[in-house]
């Protein structure tokens, strides 16, 4: 059955044009089932039925596979049936609805208050990357805004003194939110000096916050930064760059603001993407009250 994989494997690179890495995956995928399905006697794709399949994903589930790697085996093996059909080289597709695993979604990381606190006063403010780092942490945490929306503002994309921010999602739908008076504040004193000290001459860079070579600063020099300061901040939690973003939207719920507002604020399209911040708030709510009402317990 392995000649059929040679075959398949061109079709997805000149037909389809996946790339190497996808079509590396795709190739392991389907040739591992092949050598499942050899062991059991089968010579022919022909002979394949679903029940070969099912049987193989569950033996994946079993062995501790994570579910995405069953699904983007789900997915290899969709394509290679497509393509026996296709080529008749089958007369049906024992694939044909067969649906992906459903993962389960883990609730959003967030920070404690006292940890933000420290992860906020972390940065050194005695060097102009300090400053920078502030502002960064100080913005992100006053708006909610997505480290790729930080990352691509420009100088006249904030205004300090107004106290509000024009960002842009990957969509391309602009959305304009507030900002506090501590992150405007740290933002005015960046962009007031200690900008020019990273320009490196570089005059017509419109970035915001700029790298050690006077470029606009990337993800991945975002995601060093907030790595190294959350270790300063011995914070023991994994955190990534959206960690803020997460804490952003449970810490005003708490705080008793509307689900529609922070919604709004965060560029959600649908509000069921920001109600799962609306239980994290409600969890730690009771949490509150267990601990400090006199009657609680």
């Amino acid at each position: 059955m392995k000649s059929h994989l040679q075959p398949f494997m061109q079709y997805l690179s000149v037909d389809k044009g996946l790339s190497s890495s996808t079509l590396e995956s795709y190739g392991r995928d389907v040739s591992q089932f092949l050598e499942f399905a050899g062991e059991r006697g089968i010579v022919s794709p022909g002979e394949i039925r679903r029940s070969h399949l099912i049987q193989y994903l569950a033996g994946l589930r079993g062995a501790g596979r994570a579910t995405a790697t069953v699904n983007r085996n789900t997915v290899s093996l969709r394509a290679f049936f497509h393509y026996l059909l296709k080529e008749r080289l089958i007369e049906q597709d024992p694939t044909l609805d067969m649906e992906m695993i459903k993962p389960s979604k883990k609730p959003p990381m967030i920070l404690s208050i006292g940890e933000i606190e420290r992860l906020l006063a972390a940065p050194d403010e005695a060097s102009p990357q300090g400053i920078r780092d502030k502002a960064m942490l100080e913005l992100l945490y006053a708006t909610g805004i997505r480290v790729s929306e930080l990352i691509s503002l420009n100088v006249e994309d904030v205004q300090t003194e107004m106290k509000f921010a024009r960002c842009s999602a990957a969509s391309g739908k602009e959305r304009v939110v507030p900002i506090g008076t501590i992150a405007a504040d740290c933002v005015a004193v960046y962009t007031a000096g200690m900008r020019d000290k990273l320009l490196r001459g570089n005059q017509e860079e419109p970035a915001l916050f700029l790298n050690s070579l006077g470029g606009r600063l990337t993800r991945q020099g975002f995601w060093k930064i907030i790595k190294k300061y959350a270790r300063e901040a011995h914070i023991e939690q994994d955190i990534t760059p959206h960690t803020l973003r997460h804490s952003f939207a449970a810490h005003l719920l708490e705080g008793g603001a509307d689900l529609r507002s922070v919604q709004q604020m965060l560029g959600h399209a649908d509000i069921s993407t920001t109600q799962v911040y609306s239980g994290i708030a409600r969890k730690n709510m009771k949490e509150v009250y267990e601990s400090h009402h006199p009657r609680a317990k």
